[in-house]
């Protein structure tokens, strides 16, 4: 005797129904071969299906396999209401456009730029972009494309000088336990041989005076570029031009500084092309939200809910739903 189908196996059904009135038959055969095919496309077994439709295995399992002695209109009609609550959250799903990973905007292209003349040269450069530009993605996208180039990332816990070398240990891939070591162990890994390399250190407004000093000497010893990535704070502190007391042999190694606090237009283009927004009114309107204040960064937001919005009603992204998902997040009136 051949092996019983173990409880959670799919296959066909082991009967039909034919018993029952022609709606119910015809609704049952309807249910069976779609879930079925949900069940195939997701890899779930007859237990998960169940649990998910919220019906007894018990029951499930027999409704199935055409042979229960229920009352099958009750169950097929439950268990097809749960199919078309899954489709719906499917065909919702589907649309949703991936995130751009990096866009290439004319900012953008001036910070690889500075960054660049940073690590070639190699000297100290400053770069303060507003809320929302880019400067972190294309700092990541620069380390990702460029050879002997690193980032590390600041935060107010790595303000003093040890524990910002503990964080650039940790981005360089140093094993230094020794404390006293460990700027020189960091200096051997960024010192030049030949090659050319690059620190890049973000949010860099968190470090003390004391430690942005000691990221000049690695710059004056081993004769690495420094580029400081941060807002208003740094720029204040390190990028005016105007020489500070106490700041002088930092401002003499800084050969380039980039600010920027508002988004070029070529900049919000950019970003709308890289969503792929073909629909003139929401592009006309999407500037304007762009040209405000710190709200570049919002821009990707926005357009992935207008796209959810727009795929709720079956249509194409317009100006609609741009303003809609502007609305819902809490965004002032637009007007383009």
């Amino acid at each position: 005797m051949a092996d019983a189908q173990p409880q959670d196996a799919w296959g066909p059904p082991k009967a039909e129904p034919t018993h029952l009135v022609e709606e119910t038959l015809t609704a049952w055969r309807s249910m069976s071969t779609r879930i079925r095919a949900l069940a195939a496309r997701d890899g779930l077994n007859r237990s998960e299906v169940a649990r998910r439709a919220d019906v007894p295995l018990g029951t499930f399992t027999p409704v199935i396999d055409g042979t229960y002695t229920g009352n099958y209109a009750n169950q097929v009609a439950k268990i097809t209401r749960w199919l078309d609550s899954v489709e719906e959250v499917r065909s919702r799903v589907t649309p949703f456009p991936d995130d751009p990973v990096y866009v290439e905007t004319p900012t953008s292209r001036e910070v690889v730029d500075t960054l660049l003349y940073a690590q070639t040269m190699p000297l100290m450069a400053v770069v303060t972009l507003g809320s929302g530009m880019g400067k972190t993605k294309t700092a990541e996208h620069y380390v990702a494309t460029r050879p002997s180039s690193y980032l590390v990332t600041m935060r107010p816990q790595t303000a003093g000088v040890h524990r910002m070398l503990q964080e650039i240990a940790l981005s360089l891939d140093i094993n230094e336990r020794n404390g006293a070591k460990l700027d020189r162990a960091i200096g051997g890994k960024l010192k030049r041989n030949g090659r050319q390399t690059l620190l890049i250190v973000d949010e860099a407004q968190n470090l003390q005076d004391i430690a942005v000093d000691q990221l000049r000497f690695f710059l004056d010893v081993y004769k690495c570029g420094i580029v400081l990535l941060g807002n208003e704070e740094i720029y204040s502190r390190f990028g005016k031009t105007d020489l500070r007391d106490g700041y002088g042999q930092i401002h003499r190694r800084i050969g380039k500084r980039l600010r920027r606090l508002t988004p070029l237009a070529g900049d919000v283009e950019a970003i709308i092309d890289a969503w792929g927004v073909k629909d003139d009114g929401a592009r006309k309107l999407l500037r304007a939200v762009g040209r405000k204040a710190g709200t570049l960064g919002q821009m990707s937001q926005t357009i992935k809910l207008a796209t959810v919005l727009a795929a709720g009603d079956g249509a194409e992204l317009t100006k609609a739903h741009v303003e809609k998902a502007w609305e819902n997040r809490g965004g002032e009136e637009a007007r383009p």
